[in-house]
């Protein structure tokens, strides 16, 4: 069982950002879900505390949900009054006339006001809500702010000390099994010296020192080493300006297992050393084993 559950209800006028809002808290680790009826949260809340795999969950709660509005009320109160969770409530509003702006550039209509004006409709919501923003912790004025200013500010107040805002994911990998689709910045070292024509250090991969310092020796893994590690100190900091969450960098090499392992892992460390967040993957590093026991 989990004890002080951490759990952020998202509400606010539609058309305010939920969805930026909802990304924001997957970005740092909650699990989402948007528009649980209110009557089953307290069932559900019940089932992840006994589970103890979840800390941290964001509900987003909109007009989708107006025949529960009494029932969020109560769940509110019952949540505020369990001392095993540490409830919030965000509201997230803007001005009248930005959310007839943002209706009509995304042409949709709003959900009170399916048969007359938006701003009729909006007047509604705003009465219907009124007592839930009364109850919020935490309010934010979508207003003036971008995507990526409104993330800035839900991280700000909601990331915790084991929440890392930006993410590295280094992968290494082999060119004869594909590209990983998911990398932001691919690098082919397969123009550096290849230990799999070393006998003894075939069946060894980047991991194994004797391999790493094989692949070290060479003046060209150090130039690029260098330049790359020049590259990655000048993107990096503008990935993270621009509001980028994660950022996956792919080395590859032929077959994956010595070359671009090794030059993960030093990379990996470095980018560690300048206070980043890294996850270090080696997703072929053993296929050529695997490919070998099956035959």
């Amino acid at each position: 069982m989990v004890d002080n559950l951490k759990l952020v209800i998202i509400t606010g006028m539609s058309g305010a950002g939920k969805t930026v809002a909802m990304q924001s808290f997957e970005d740092m680790g909650f699990f989402c879900i948007d528009n649980m009826p209110p009557d089953l949260v307290p069932k559900f809340w019940e089932l992840v505390r006994e589970s103890g795999k979840v800390s941290k969950i964001a509900l987003v709660i909109d007009l989708r949900s107006r025949n529960f509005f009494k029932e969020i009320q109560q769940m509110l109160v019952e949540l505020e009054n369990t001392n095993l969770i540490d409830t919030s409530v965000l509201f997230l509003d803007a001005t009248d006339e930005e959310l007839v702006s943002r209706y009509k550039e995304t042409r949709r209509t709003h959900p009170l006001a399916m048969d007359g004006l938006v701003t009729e409709g909006i007047r509604k919501e705003r009465a219907l809500l009124e007592e839930i923003k009364g109850d919020a912790q935490v309010i934010i004025d979508t207003t003036v702010l971008s995507p990526r200013q409104l993330r800035e500010q839900i991280m700000a107040k909601f990331k915790s000390n084991d929440t890392h805002a930006f993410r590295i994911e280094m992968v290494s990998f082999g060119f004869k099994y594909g590209l990983p689709i998911d990398a932001d910045i691919v690098m082919d070292v397969r123009f550096l010296p290849n230990p799999h024509y070393i006998a003894e250090l075939r069946p060894l991969t980047g991991l194994d020192q004797a391999v790493y310092e094989y692949v070290m020796q060479f003046s060209e893994t150090e130039e690029f080493y260098t330049k790359f590690k020049t590259l990655l100190d000048t993107v990096l900091p503008g990935y993270k300006k621009e509001g980028k969450n994660n950022v996956t960098i792919a080395i590859g090499c032929t077959g994956g297992q010595h070359r671009s392992v090794a030059l993960t892992e030093r990379i990996g460390r470095a980018l560690t050393e300048d206070n980043y967040h890294v996850n270090i993957t080696h997703r072929d590093k053993e296929k050529r084993k695997e490919t070998v026991n099956r035959s």
